[in-house]
């Protein structure tokens, strides 16, 4: 068979075209989570390990992390002394008086200060996140506009909390209250739109809506030490009914090894925004002990592959969908994609490190596609270093200087590996190749090699014709 269609998004072809059967449903009943579980900090996008790696590596100059580094101090959010803005409420989309900007900034201000704190050691850039943190803690209560204030909610939550993660236990730090902001003000929108997408239909909402919220609820989960909300998040990856959920994303699995990204039918910023996030959220699950990089079998390794390539300039298969638009009772239409849309080799985002050296050195795994363009993108900047609009910031970035990585000596985990670390020790850095958490519940690896990209090519005709996917792109026709 040409190509592996996931059963459950088979089993949708109807549901999709029936309406609004997925609105409403519920993030997900998750197992049963552990109070008692401990968490591995810092253990979002950085382990200890990590930091200490970095450091290193940075003070004994040695490349790529010397030019990796150089983007960070180059980045004017990286200065000390940068002063916060906060605001009570913030505000993204059309008809709103837009001040998301100020908040993205201070964000980015926050992380790159607290990451050139933890590699240099000059407290100067730690009393700078320390204070733009404690800034926004002690204002913000609200986000709010369009629908846009969902991903607001989505994207500057996952960042501010790894920003906070990376500041835990620095003096004058209002760790408790920044807890409280995060689960009142980003997290609870989040978990709002994945248990009802704003009453749209379920696949009225693209696939990075979901990630941005996906990743928001994960980070909050870690960084306030609770387990139920990780389980959540965790379990909407595997079977949520929106198109973040990995099978939904990524639907069709060919026989050359590459697995379609979804929005690769719509245009490649947010295909390249998509791949982002969810890499993102499969490193912040993996430093707590949960293997989501391997989960069926690799399956976002053959997604990030398929958009790698596709980005390079090169041909891939593609399988036609529809998807129902809109909301019940407000308006309704469908939408048809036939082809991947058109892709600039230019086009640049600061994704890959971090999903090349997870594959490649610490699984020890061919990703040929990914490992080239990380090449092309290294070093890789942040926040500030691709434009001035809100889609340069949408991720963290510096993956050059934070995720190059030796090989591991390790073989790669079994569909069960241990894991060990804890809350008190987890500047114990056990084997890169296993996942670095508390946790015992590990995903199946899976023990099926990547087939060679260059294998043969072509795309297997779905029973009936065209795919239609349960998924979401805006309310109203909103579309981002």
């Amino acid at each position: 068979m040409a190509a592996d269609i996931s059963r459950r998004n088979i089993l949708k072809i109807a549901g999709a075209a029936a309406g609004a059967g997925g609105i409403g449903t519920v993030v997900g009943a998750a197992g049963p989570a552990s109070a008692a579980g401990t968490f591995a900090h810092p253990g979002m996008l950085h382990t200890r390990a990590d930091l200490d790696r970095m450091a290193a590596k940075v003070k004994a100059g040695a490349a790529p992390y010397r030019a990796g580094f150089a983007r960070l101090t180059a980045n004017p959010h990286a200065g000390a002394g940068w002063k916060a803005n906060p605001q009570p409420t913030v505000y993204r989309g059309s008809g709103s008086p837009e001040n998301y900007r100020t908040l993205y900034n201070d964000i980015h201000a926050a992380y790159q200060n607290a990451l050139r704190w933890h590699i240099t050691g000059d407290t100067a850039h730690a009393d700078t996140a320390r204070d733009v943190l404690n800034a926004w803690s002690a204002k913000l209560t609200r986000l709010d506009g369009s629908a846009d204030r969902f991903l607001a909610a989505g994207l500057y939550g996952y960042q501010f909390a790894n920003a906070a993660e990376l500041m835990r236990g620095y003096q004058g730090f209002e760790l408790a209250r920044f807890q409280k902001m995060q689960r009142e003000v980003f997290c609870a929108v989040s978990e709002d739109f994945l248990i009802r997408h704003n009453g749209a239909y379920i696949t009225n909402y693209w696939a990075n809506w979901d990630l941005t919220a996906m990743a928001c609820v994960l980070a909050t989960g870690i960084l306030c030490d609770d387990r139920a909300t990780v389980d959540r998040a965790v379990n909407y990856f595997k079977h949520g009914e929106g198109m973040g959920s990995i099978k939904n994303a990524i639907p069709v699995v060919h026989s050359d090894g590459l697995a379609e990204w979804v929005e690769a039918g719509r245009d490649q910023g947010h295909a390249l925004l998509g791949v982002g996030l969810m890499g993102t959220f499969c490193e912040m699950a993996w430093n707590q002990g949960i293997d989501l990089y391997g989960y069926d079998d690799s399956r976002f390794l053959k997604g990030a592959e398929y958009v790698a390539k596709w980005s390079l300039g090169g041909e891939v298969p593609f399988t036609p969908y529809s998807r129902r638009k809109g909301a019940p009772g407000v308006w309704s239409g469908t939408e048809t994609v036939t082809k991947a849309a058109d892709a600039d080799p230019a086009m640049v985002r600061p994704i890959w490190a971090m999903i090349a050296n997870h594959y490649t050195k610490r699984r020890g795994r061919p990703a040929p596609y990914v490992t080239r363009i990380a090449a092309k993108a290294a070093p890789e900047g942040g926040g500030g270093d691709y434009g001035p609009n809100s889609g340069g910031y949408d991720q963290l970035g510096f993956g050059t200087l934070c995720f190059t990585r030796d090989r591991t000596s390790a073989p790669a985990p079994s569909s069960s590996p241990s894991a060990s670390a804890t809350a008190s020790s987890s500047s114990a850095a056990p084997s890169s190749a296993r996942p670095q958490g508390g946790r015992g519940d590990l995903a199946a690896t899976g023990s099926g090699d990547l087939v060679g990209v260059a294998a043969a090519s072509g795309v297997a005709a779905l029973a009936g014709g065209l795919l239609l996917l349960r998924r979401r792109g805006r309310a109203g026709g909103e579309g981002s």
